[in-house]
């Protein structure tokens, strides 16, 4: 891992569940024992089936989720092992953009509430700062000052995101995680969307951690790419790279899984690449976790869990077959 990251994670858990009085429940292992780095003013994409762990491990990294175990270093502390006063400071450095727009707004605030209050919590602001920041950071995503006195139900899906993104920007974060922020929202509205967030991080110097479902839209975006399965990393590699030669039989498969908008490549492409059902992270496959739904499954595929490792520069990759 370089020494120069801006984040850097090492092994990092995050179990959900366990104990009971009588009977010793399963832990759900939402992220099991991953490690990347983030450099500073670079777009990591994370990629992956839904359940796989994306957002849990971007909630764990941000501490809303306390880890199980590894480290979370960020700028160059370990945020993982802060309490919540010492955490108190980094907060302000570290914001998220969620993904649902309409959920993420109290209903009950105006907008100038709703972002303000970052700056009300962390108490780092003067009070009479408050409404020209707020101006602020509407006027970064493309709002009009005018709309602090209004209601979140009196804008569309992708003006509350752009109010969403606009409190994540007004305490001046070095780090924001965007957990699939235009997966809610109409196809011309995305692009916009995305074109922006390129745009802040120019100006501002921000580093992303962008969660998506859509990998040519992470492709775009990111500099670098992971794919998660069943909570742990299988690939991290140059989003170019990683696109023009996939090595991870789950990465190629989602690859090929790409809808084609030529009708005759489409019915070329009748092959079902993954078959089977993702498996349920209380009780996942001994060894690797994707072989149960994997062609090329080797015996040590059911005993050994293969660790990602350098097979070209900057390639990393989980696999018996590498």
């Amino acid at each position: 891992m370089s020494e120069q990251a801006f984040i850097e994670v090492k092994n990092l858990k995050k179990y959900f569940g366990g104990g009971g009085m009588f009977k010793k429940k399963p832990y759900v292992k939402a992220v099991d024992d991953i490690s990347f780095t983030i450099n500073k003013g670079e777009t990591f994409g994370l990629v992956g089936e839904s359940g796989c762990g994306k957002s849990t491990a971007a909630r764990t990294l941000i501490r809303l989720y306390k880890p199980t175990s590894g480290s979370v270093c960020f700028d160059g502390v370990d945020i993982a092992k802060l309490d919540e006063k010492e955490l108190q400071p980094y907060r302000c450095r570290i914001q998220m953009i969620f993904q649902d727009p309409y959920a993420s707004l109290d209903p009950r605030m105006t907008v100038k509430s709703i972002i303000a209050e970052p700056l009300t919590i962390h108490r780092d602001f003067p009070a009479s700062e408050h409404e020209d920041r707020v101006a602020q950071s509407l006027r970064m995503v493309g709002l009009d000052p005018s709309h602090m006195a209004k209601y979140p139900h009196e804008f569309s899906g992708g003006q509350r995101q752009r109010i969403g993104i606009a409190r994540a920007l007004i305490t001046q974060p070095d780090f924001i995680i965007c957990d699939e922020p235009i997966s809610a929202l109409d196809v011309s509205i995305q692009a916009q969307v995305v074109n922006m967030l390129q745009s802040l991080q120019e100006q501002l110097g921000l580093t992303y951690c962008f969660i998506a479902h859509d990998l040519a839209m992470v492709k775009y975006i990111s500099k670098r790419m992971g794919v998660m399965y069943v909570g742990q990393l299988v690939e991290v590699s140059p989003s170019d790279e990683l696109y023009r030669e996939p090595l991870h039989p789950y990465t190629i498969g989602l690859m090929k899984a790409i809808p084609v908008a030529d009708p005759k490549l489409a019915r070329a492409k009748q092959e079902v690449i993954i078959e089977g059902e993702i498996p349920s992270p209380f009780d996942p496959p001994s060894g690797c976790r994707f072989r149960t739904r994997c062609k090329q499954c080797m015996d040590i595929c059911k005993e050994v869990s293969p660790q990602l490792k350098e097979v070209k520069p900057n390639h990393f990759v989980a696999c018996h077959l590498f």
